[in-house]
């Protein structure tokens, strides 16, 4: 192991342990750095992270501009270099923070897709329930579209987390934070079924509690789900990920004047501003709105209703 590779798994430790990220958060970091680190390897055959200068920061940010890389994805990456140097010069391993200079660039927040309700329904209903794999399927879509889980999330349920009594589940989102969230009633009935039926065809190892497994006894991944969702969609002409589900469920519940709070604690948002996003009410309902309370539009409906 050179000094480079060793300075990277000192990183990757210190996002675990010290800063409690998430797996495909420090996945991501780590997938990040390497890119970069490869490339001063590559372009400058710089072996220790004492030898990096700032001006290779900036041939390695240039080289990204260089590639027509999405803003997002090299605002990930300068994101990731600015912490590994941080993490380099808090920790005494080089005497300057090199990448201090750098700035994150600033991002147009992109609009999330939104289904109407009418094409979640479409989904769901698009699930014939007659074997223990589809009923799990439509579980699944019922309780991503009722909870607003992230499909990490989701796939990481046990069954301890079901607490159908009470008519909740327990969930763990960014940060190992856990969260209680209320689930809906044709959610609390799918889930009722599948535990009691679906899961115990699935369940070939009697000590497993993973919530939704595979064909094969095993826990579902995220990829899986992925496609399971990309699949249903497609039939009826819709392109699809369970994420949509999340960004749908929020949606639809500002519009029917749901308290801006209390999605952000059902997201597990940290910040209100992330959750604000949501706040994209399309202007047919924008406009019914505005005709129903706002005075100067009252009186107007009022004098039409008069005249008729």
């Amino acid at each position: 192991m050179n000094k480079l590779d060793y300075f990277i798994d000192e990183f990757t430790q210190y996002l675990i342990i010290e800063k409690n990220l998430s797996n495909n958060s420090v996945n991501s970091y780590n997938r990040d750095i390497i890119h970069y680190v490869d490339y001063l390897e590559r372009e400058f055959e710089i072996t220790d992270v004492k030898d990096i200068k700032r001006e290779h920061i900036i041939n390695y940010l240039s080289s990204l501009y260089d590639q027509n890389m999405k803003p997002r994805t090299i605002a990930r990456r300068i994101a990731a270099i600015r912490n590994f140097h941080k993490f380099l010069f808090l920790n005494e391993y080089v005497n300057v923070n090199v990448s201090s200079f750098v700035e994150l660039p600033k991002l147009d927040k992109e609009l999330p897709e939104v289904l109407s309700v009418q094409e979640v329904n479409e989904i769901i209903d698009s699930v014939e329930v007659n074997d223990p794999i589809s009923l799990r399927n439509k579980t699944i879509f019922e309780l991503l579209y009722s909870t607003g889980l992230r499909v990490s999330e989701l796939v990481n349920l046990n069954i301890d987390d079901v607490h159908l009594a009470m008519g909740v589940i327990r969930c763990r989102g960014k940060g190992n934070k856990e969260r209680i969230l209320p689930v809906g009633e044709v959610a609390h009935s799918l889930l009722d079924q599948y535990l009691n039926q679906a899961r115990k065809a699935l369940n070939k190892h009697y000590d497993n509690q993973t919530l939704f497994l595979s064909i094969h006894g095993k826990r579902l991944d995220r990829q899986r789900v992925w496609q399971i969702v990309k699949n249903y969609a497609s039939m009826i002409g819709l392109k699809v990920t369970p994420h949509t589900f999340r960004h749908s469920y929020a949606t639809h519940m500002l519009e029917n004047q749901a308290d801006i709070r209390y999605i952000q604690e059902m997201l597990g948002h940290s910040s209100l501003s992330t959750t604000q996003i949501y706040t994209h009410i399309n202007s047919k309902t924008l406009t019914d709105v505005i005709n129903k309370f706002h005075p100067r539009s009252k009186m107007k409906h009022n004098k039409n209703q008069e005249g008729e």
